[in-house]
C-alpha cells in the first residue's frame, strides 16, 4: 500500500526579529490557519510535533485526534536558543556560517542539520505500509529534512529547500521509496506572512551560507 503523507509548515508570526525560540502565535496567525481548515486532504492519522506553534497550528485546522510525535520536534539550537539570527551573527558569525554550510556542524552545541535529517528520515520509513494519509503539522527544519531524505538529496540541500509558514509538502512513499509531490493547499493565507521562517532564519536567504545572513 501507498503512504500518502502531508505535512504542514506551522503557522508564524509577523516578526521583524524572529527568535529561535518555540514563540506562541498571534491571533493573525491563527486566523491564517483557520482559514485553511476544511481545504486539507482527509486524513485517517493525524501528528503534531511538539512546539506550542505547532500544536496551535493544529488546533486552529480543527484536528481532534492527534497525537503529539517527538520525532517532528524542531532542530536543537543550543546555546542560540532565544536569539535572533542577527544577534547570532554579531555574536558567532564564523560558527553560523559553519552551521550553514556544514551539516554535521553544531557550534552551537545542540542540534546539527545532519541529525535532523537522520531523524526524520528515521520516522518517515517506520511509517508502516498500510498508514494510509497521514497529516502532520511541523517545523520548517522537519519538512526540509523529510523532502532531502524523498528526494535522496545531499544534506547540503537542506537550505535550498523553501518552506514557508502554512505551505505544504506532500509526499507519498511506497517499499521504502518516497516521492515529492508538488501540489499548494490553498494560495489566500499566504499572503502577509512574514518573509521570517518560523525557525528564526530568512526564507530566501538563508541558503547564502559564505556571506553574512542578512
Amino acid at each position: 500500500m501507498t503512504v500518502r503523507l502531508t505535512l504542514l509548515c506551522a503557522a508564524a508570526r509577523m516578526e521583524r526579529d524572529v527568535r529561535f525560540a518555540d514563540v506562541p502565535l498571534d491571533e493573525r496567525a491563527l486566523r491564517q490557519a483557520q482559514v485553511l481548515a476544511g481545504t486539507l486532504p482527509p486524513t485517517g492519522t493525524q501528528y503534531t510535533a511538539p512546539s506550542q506553534r505547532c500544536r496551535q497550528t493544529a488546533r486552529a485546522l480543527g484536528w481532534d485526534a492527534v497525537t503529539v510525535e517527538p520525532a517532528l520536534r524542531n532542530i536543537d539550537m543550543g546555546s542560540w536558543h532565544g536569539r535572533t539570527l542577527e544577534e547570532v551573527a554579531a555574536g558567532d558569525g564564523p560558527g553560523l556560517a559553519v552551521w550553514l554550510s556544514d551539516p554535521q556542524a553544531a557550534p552551537h552545541g545542540g542540534e546539527s542539520v545532519a541529525k535532523v535529517c537522520h531523524r526524520v528520515a528515521t520516522w518517515l520509513d517506520a511509517l508502516p505500509s498500510d498508514t494510509g494519509r497521514v497529516l502532520a503539522a511541523v517545523e520548517q527544519a522537519v519538512a526540509r529534512a523529510a523532502v532531502v531524505h524523498a528526494l535522496g538529496a545531499p544534506q547540503q540541500a537542506f537550505w535550498r529547500v523553501d518552506v514557508p509558514p502554512l505551505s505544504a509538502v506532500q509526499l507519498t512513499g511506497r517499499d521504502g521509496r518516497w516521492n515529492l509531490r508538488m501540489g499548494a493547499v490553498s494560495t489566500g493565507p499566504h499572503q502577509g506572512v512574514s518573509d521570517e521562517s518560523s525557525d528564526g532564519t530568512h526564507r530566501t536567504d538563508c541558503s547564502r551560507a559564505s556571506s553574512p545572513p542578512r
